[in-house]
């Protein structure tokens, strides 16, 4: 199984905001950037935002019709 490519974002964030995505994250028995991703597919989802499928992404994984 292929591994999915990942890239690294930077951004600076309220002390209370990193605190409570701590928090969340720990609830959930998350990393802080699983959790962070899981927020965002979240927002998109209920945003009706497309994200792009990883699978559609590899080499000779072509989609069925």
């Amino acid at each position: 199984m292929a591994t999915a490519k990942t890239t690294t974002l930077t951004f600076r964030i309220e002390p209370e905001l990193k605190e409570a995505l701590r928090t969340a994250a720990q609830q959930e028995h998350r990393s802080i950037s699983n959790m962070v991703a899981v927020l965002i597919r979240d927002y998109c989802r209920r945003n009706n935002i497309a994200i792009e499928d990883q699978q559609a992404l590899l080499p000779g994984d072509e989609q069925k019709q």
